[in-house]
């Protein structure tokens, strides 16, 4: 009696979180074999919680990249082998992952779908509780969702493209309560202070990406409030079981990390990856082999049959100053002007003439920028701050109603734009000879391009060619390429200073002594400001000072290094109708001593949303160049 009592004490000291259920073995090798004759490992579910790709080699391989995401030593490569290890792991309350929990509630996801399709016995397979995934989806309390797209930030290199991630749309939700809604976000783990080793890491892959679920509020406070974008809110059409499946998924990417890669594993191919999973008859990530643009990912969206219903509009704190400054008489403009650098103004006459409506608007465009200005990295936020205090306290003793004024975009969303591949065939003049030529870019957009869905007055283009064929010479050459070109126009006015600025990394050609065609390594860059006006239709005006390197053949020290200035205009004749103007002066002290006298002019119509139409004509140093293209935006 005593022995039998000594064992049943060492049976139940014996921890139990680690044992299955007697006949769990067996049970465990049946749904083993199930699953196997069922080909599960093959089908595109398990590929898609899994993230599995073809490789090059025939087979697949995880874009996943922690070992921790994988309950088999081989699974980032072996399908079959992790669906095995993860169906045994089902029956373990051993942690695992990241996020240290069991394997039913680590990968919540995993366990539902095998549980759907091989009809798990629950008196075999025991249900665990999940508490962190319940409290967790409770919080989440959804309903919806929808993708948010932030228009594009050229001051910000991870922001130049634009940035994607879906909002989690709650039960009860409001317009005044969406800001308080939780989002799925996807971004590189990038340290503090990172410098320029940010694009090297960032392009390359040198650094991590994790998903997170930040509330709304905060995304909307960094991109409309500080950095001053616009944003597009686009609703999508889930049902309830996919919203589901979406949000199991994004849970168990707390258990994940992926190698951040700038051009295409980057925020927006993952949130589709995401929503691939919800609906696996989603093929989103099939149209981006090399890159994947942001607004390109929208456009994919949108192309979905009935994913997308109406997109809303959520504009900048500075558009909304702004437009709301139109709607101001001189006058009036006049008066907040000097509100906002005085408060103690609002005791002028010429303001308390003012009808008492307009007095409350005037003030509420007054407070809008200095809480705009208070919200910022400002030197002087505690003085816009207070400002802010005193236009508010005068605001409020008016006891009237904020006028409720319609914000329109100065851009219309992404999904309207064209494409952001291009390639370009034409012809043209040189000289005294005539060319063909075709040209291919990969990504962005041009100032001469259509505008619709793009941020006015900014270019961003990389990794472009032109290749020309001269008749007389009978010659073929690579003419220019780009790595890098981009140009930000910051229109300034009595409220906003931004500088404007440029930089261009590529290759030209040059015609210089006897050489008539020499390949040109370009170098340069230049700090200035743009002005606005509305004579003809919409016209901005540019000044930059510059600098300049070059390196070629054609130079007698093979160099030259100097700078300059450049001023010119962009307008909009139309709306399909655009022309540049621009004149150049540089001055080369080192190097090949030299100088150039360069002028520009360059015309854009468009014919349909990814056709255009345009003619350039350069002048550098008694060398002309007149060119006739068509543009395809793909």
């Amino acid at each position: 009696m005593i022995h039998i009592l000594f064992a049943l004490i060492v049976f139940f000291s014996i921890p139990t979180h680690g044992l299955a259920d007697p006949g769990s073995h067996a049970y465990q090798q049946e749904l083993v074999e199930r699953a196997r004759q069922a080909r599960l490992a093959d089908e595109r579910e398990w590929h898609l919680l899994l993230h599995y790709q073809p490789n090059l080699l025939g087979g697949v391989a995880s874009e996943e990249d922690d070992p921790g995401f994988f309950l088999s030593p081989q699974g980032k490569d072996d399908p079959q082998a992790e669906l095995d290890a993860t169906i045994v792991q089902l029956f373990s309350a051993d942690p695992v992952g990241r996020s240290k929990q069991p394997a039913q509630c680590a990968f919540i996801a995993r366990y539902h779908w095998l549980k759907e399709r091989l009809q798990f016995d629950p008196g075999r397979l025991v249900p665990q509780v999940c508490g962190r995934f319940d409290r967790w989806l409770a919080e989440m309390s959804p309903q919806g969702v929808s993708l948010i797209f932030p228009a594009a930030f050229l001051n910000n290199p991870a922001s130049m493209f634009g940035h994607t991630f879906l909002r989690i749309d709650q039960k009860g939700q409001t317009e005044q309560t969406r800001l308080l809604a939780y989002t799925i976000d996807y971004a590189a783990d990038v340290p503090p202070g990172a410098g320029i080793e940010y694009a090297y890491l960032g392009i390359f892959g040198g650094y991590k990406g994790f998903f997170s679920t930040p509330p709304y509020y905060l995304k909307v406070q960094n991109y409309r409030d500080i950095e001053n974008r616009d944003m597009w809110e686009y609703p999508l059409n889930l049902t309830a079981a996919q919203i589901d499946r979406l949000l199991m998924h994004a849970w168990e990417m707390g258990n994940a990390y992926f190698d951040y890669f700038f051009f295409r594993e980057n925020c927006s191919y993952h949130i589709l990856s995401l929503l691939e999973y919800a609906s696996p008859d989603l093929h989103l990530r099939d149209r981006f082999y090399l890159w994947t643009i942001p607004a390109d990912t929208v456009r994919a969206i949108v192309d979905s049959p009935g994913l997308v219903g109406t997109p809303v509009y959520r504009p900048s704190r500075s558009t909304i100053i702004k437009r709301k400054r139109l709607l101001l008489t001189d006058e009036e403009k006049t008066l907040s002007n000097r509100i906002m650098n005085n408060p103690d103004m609002i005791v002028d006459v010429a303001f308390a003439a003012l009808p008492v409506k307009r007095q409350a608007f005037v003030l509420d465009v007054a407070s809008d920028y200095l809480r705009y200005k208070g919200e910022n990295d400002d030197p002087e936020v505690t003085v816009y701050k207070e400002r802010n205090r005193v236009v508010l306290t005068e605001r409020s003793k008016l006891s009237i109603p904020s006028e409720d004024v319609e914000i329109r975009p100065y851009t219309r969303q992404p999904d309207v734009g064209h494409r952001t591949s291009r390639l370009t065939v034409g012809g043209g003049w040189r000289n005294h000879d005539t060319f063909e030529e075709a040209s291919f870019r990969a990504v962005y957009h041009n100032l001469l391009d259509p505008e619709p869905g793009y941020t006015p007055d900014a270019q961003l283009e990389a990794f472009a060619v032109t290749v020309r064929r001269y008749n007389q010479a009978d010659r073929v050459r690579v003419e220019r390429a780009t790595l890098v070109n981009i140009v930000s126009l910051s229109p300034i006015d009595n409220l906003f200073r931004a500088p404007s600025w440029r930089v261009n990394v590529g290759m030209d050609t040059v015609r210089r002594r006897s050489c008539q065609l020499c390949d040109n390594v370009v170098v340069d860059g230049g700090v200035g400001a743009a002005m606005e006006s509305h004579v003809l239709n919409r016209e901005v005006y540019f000044a930059f000072a510059e600098a300049e390197a070059n390196y070629s053949k054609a130079y007698e020290e093979r160099h030259r290094v100097g700078g300059g200035a450049t001023v010119g205009m962009l307008t909009d004749m139309t709306d399909r109708w655009k022309l540049m103007l621009s004149w150049s002066y540089r001055r080369y002290p080192f190097g090949d001593t030299s100088d150039d006298i360069r002028w520009y002019a360059g015309s854009r119509v468009t014919l349909a949303q990814n056709w255009a139409v345009r003619v350039d004509y350069n002048h550098r140093d008694r060398d002309n160049d007149v060119a006739v293209s068509l543009q395809a935006f793909f």
